[in-house]
């Protein structure tokens, strides 16, 4: 495997105007201490970044269209060569907001949508309104011809919407779907008891193979769930099929499970380069060493490409090269990211031995 940054989160700002339940920064519309990226140093970030590789670079938050230049920092992201993306909860946007992200050359947009009906979706995002937010901008970009994509996140107080919700992506025109699979940090770690359980967690993997067998107009994928890779590679086998997994342009092509610190990065609002989105440990900081050297030298970024590191089951797993285990869990669980992964019920043939 080829470890080189195919897809980097930028989290530009770590204001929001939501307050949403499992927010991996904890993010809130005043935040102390952790003041928005400047344009001067987003470019210094994108200059570095650029000179080193071409990711997908994800202009995220907090809610990114808070920040007061945005589109300058897309608009130079894209002159250098980088495909620049954009995550937003959606309630922020309309026409004038449209125009100025094709103008600036943002590629494809995210949002968010946890629940098929208002109630459910308000409630996960804890503010009233957000559902309508969703909807209003996901018909707004189909307006506009802006292709958008759909994350959803779940937990036991909304899995049984995860049909309906996928029912409700396709209906809104988004080009792919991503089932998140909640990783507690941030203010998630206030729900670590509605985390679905091992055996639900199968169940749903098992649910999306075979929706996945039959989906041919949308990309359809899980998110913080690296077990799924075992699931198809097992249900594949049994049903003995040529299960084709198809890649969204702007994605990592889906190689593998846990791809943190191996494709995938978090450049913080502070500078600090973490493994992935919900992974609070940083490996360096991009305003104080180059990008290069982070990701080719950190410590933290070797010990995950080393799979003969990782513990327990996981490290004893068939389906390790494949899998991998999701290590922000593990670390949020244990407190030990090479630990196995908390959430995955299969047990490895050495195991049973």
């Amino acid at each position: 495997m080829e470890f080189s940054p195919k897809w980097i989160a930028w989290e530009i700002t770590r204001r929001c105007n939501l307050n949403c339940v499992h927010c991996r920064s904890s993010s809130a519309m005043t935040i102390k201490g952790h003041p928005d990226l400047t344009i001067e140093n987003a470019r210094k970030i994108i200059d570095d970044i650029s000179d080193y590789a071409k990711p997908v670079v994800v202009l995220s938050g907090g809610e990114p269209l808070l920040h007061n230049h945005i589109f300058d920092i897309a608009d130079y992201g894209t002159s250098k060569g980088l495909r620049m993306c954009l995550a937003t909860n959606g309630s922020l946007v309309d026409d004038y907001i449209c125009r100025i992200l094709k103008k600036s050359g943002i590629r494809m947009v995210s949002l968010s949508l946890d629940g098929s009906t208002e109630k459910v979706h308000d409630d996960f995002r804890n503010q009233a309104g957000a559902f309508k937010g969703t909807i209003n901008a996901a018909e707004l970009f189909k307006k506009n011809g802006i292709e958008f994509l759909i994350n959803s996140s779940f937990t036991k107080r909304n899995q049984e919407e995860i049909p309906k919700v996928y029912k409700l992506a396709k209906e809104l025109g988004a080009v792919a779907w991503y089932m998140f699979m909640i990783v507690p940090t941030g203010r998630a770690e206030d729900i670590m008891e509605e985390l679905i359980s091992k055996e639900d967690y199968e169940e749903i993997l098992d649910w999306h193979y075979n929706m996945e067998k039959e989906e041919k107009e949308m990309l359809v994928r899980p998110t913080c769930a690296p077990h799924y890779y075992r699931i198809v590679l097992q249900n594949a086998k049994r049903d003995s099929s040529n299960f084709e997994r198809r890649s969204l342009k702007f994605s990592t092509g889906g190689s593998k499970g846990c791809i943190a610190g191996q494709l995938i990065c978090l450049i913080d609002v502070d500078g600090n380069v973490l493994p992935c989105s919900y992974f609070p440990m940083a490996a360096g900081n991009i305003l104080e060493q180059p990008f290069k050297a982070i990701w080719e030298e950190s410590e933290l970024f070797k010990k995950l490409r080393d799979f003969k590191t990782y513990k327990g089951k996981c490290g004893q797993c068939e389906f390790l090269n494949v899998c991998g285990g999701c290590r922000a869990r593990a670390y949020a669980v244990s407190g030990d990211y090479c630990d196995e992964e908390p959430f995955c019920s299969y047990v490895p043939k050495k195991v049973k031995k």
